[in-house]
């Protein structure tokens, strides 16, 4: 009986999650916060159904849902995506990452919630939704405009960030005895990333051949016990277990059986990627919720600030005008993923409670207003002073972007399409796998996709719109 009960209830999350996203897209909504709120909704804390008395009856899978998401965005990661970009869009993406995380850790340190509080609070107000914001980019078929390469650009960066942060963050949030055992943790965290990172340089191809298998479904079996494995272990020496799955990714990224490995993660992403949502929902009293509403208010404030500074920086780094840099700004407003995660780990370290109802109340609200925002990101540069005229340095360009390299010409560094390619979507329904570097997650476009947690730059969205530089590769990569 007590099986069967379990069973009903984790069928009910699942249903209610994709039911109530299917209602939201209809107006609208991304996935992520209407997920969250299934769990609000179906939790403990509210009046009505209940399907889990006790959160922790989804630990595990919910663990499984974190690994997963961050296993599928280190298949997609590819430091060339950095590099290809050029001097001044690492300085656009570190001026962003400087302003929002250094700006999140002040915020922290002023509410007064404590040390850890603030180092946890300066990744969840700083750092962007990398599914809505790729979302967003396709839904509103601006992968031609000018901005488009920077607005990418500034989420590559962020996940090199999220790489070293992850890895710094969980030895802090656990606490320590003192500096000299911190620094033996962060330590310890940075030389199992050095060591991962070296194993995805020199011996993907070694760790190919343990997982790789003719049929999908052994490897898909080896692939999951690949993940679990490395994120178990890194829980074990300190390192979160998001950051193990991170590198997992990242070794496999590099491997030929890379392009057959993304699309068979897709469905484990989605169903526990929902599920990690949902039990995230779980936790939160709506009361806890209100009780924040002055610090989530200020928050919202102030990453608005920062997200127009920054905007206005990586315009002018970029020589484009207004209009662009207002799309800029309201484009990697919202948050979503990565500050669950973050508030997810402080959670389970034991870090002020408020933290999670503060979270729930700042990523859905931002989740909903940055993309109708960036929606009207034309409209609102003409309201604002000055919205008609370039920012200064600006190119004379109204649109403030390069006209699209002409047919056959190819500009590194630029991520837009050619003027002979054609506009971004429809995309194959079906990628074959001899060419699976270039279409990646192609088939996953479209409405039918229950969870859109998309890598900071989607690999096999973006590469049907990129132009290949001369030596072939990539130029987003």
């Amino acid at each position: 009986m007590e099986l069967g009960r379990s069973l009903v209830a984790l069928g009910g999350s699942f249903l209610a999650a994709g039911l109530l996203a299917r209602a939201g897209r209809r107006i609208g909504l991304p996935t992520i916060p209407v997920f969250m709120a299934a769990g609000i909704l179906l939790g403990p804390h509210t009046p009505g159904l209940v399907l889990f008395e006790d959160p922790g009856e989804l630990k595990v899978l919910a663990a499984l849902g974190l690994i997963f998401l961050l296993f599928s965005l280190g298949l997609e990661f590819h430091l060339d995506q950095l590099i290809g970009g050029g001097r001044r869009l690492l300085f656009a993406g570190g001026s962003y990452l400087l302003l929002n995380v250094g700006g999140g850790l002040l915020f922290g340190h002023l509410l007064g919630w404590g040390e850890r509080e603030a180092v946890a609070l300066a990744g969840i107000v700083g750092i962007s939704s990398s599914a809505i914001v790729t979302k967003l980019l396709f839904e509103l078929r601006r992968m031609n405009r000018g901005e488009t390469p920077l607005i990418l650009g500034i989420i590559v960066v962020e996940d090199v960030f999220l790489a070293f942060y992850l890895a710094l963050l969980q030895p802090i949030i656990k606490g320590s005895s003192g500096m000299t055992d911190l620094a033996l943790q962060v330590g310890r965290g940075f030389a199992f990333l050095l060591a991962l990172a070296a194993l995805a340089r020199w011996g993907a191809r070694t760790v190919a051949r343990l997982v790789d298998d003719p049929d999908d479904d052994l490897l898909v079996v080896c692939f999951v016990g690949l993940a679990v494995l490395v994120a178990g272990g890194a829980e074990l020496v300190g390192v979160s277990d998001a950051i193990g799955a991170f590198m997992a990714g990242l070794i496999l990224a590099a491997s030929p059986v890379a392009g057959r490995v993304r699309p068979l993660v897709v469905p484990l992403r989605d169903a526990f990627g929902a599920l990690f949502f949902f039990a995230f929902g779980l936790r939160i009293a709506p009361a806890d919720v209100w009780s924040v509403a002055g610090p989530v208010l200020a928050a919202i404030v102030l990453t608005l600030v920062l997200n127009a500074a920054a905007g206005l920086v990586a315009a002018r780094i970029h020589r484009m005008d207004m209009t662009a840099a207002v799309t800029i700004t309201l484009s990697v407003l919202a948050r979503g993923e990565f500050a669950l995660i973050v508030a997810s780990l402080a959670a389970a370290a034991g870090l002020d409670a408020r933290i999670a109802p503060f979270t729930a109340g700042y990523v859905l609200i931002l989740a909903v207003i940055g993309p109708l925002a960036a929606s009207h990101s034309d409209a609102i540069a003409r309201l604002l002073p000055g919205g008609s005229r370039p920012v200064p340095g600006a190119a004379a360009d109204p649109a403030g972007a390069r006209p699209a390299a002409p047919a056959g010409e190819d500009r590194p560094g630029d991520l837009r399409p050619r003027a002979s390619e054609p506009d971004p979507l429809p995309v194959p329904s079906r990628p074959d796998h001899a060419d699976a570097r270039a279409h990646g997650l192609a088939h996953e476009t479209g409405r039918d996709r229950p969870l859109d947690v998309h890598p900071k730059c989607d690999q096999s969205q973006v590469e049907q719109e990129l132009p290949r530089t001369a030596s072939g590769d990539r130029a987003a990569r």
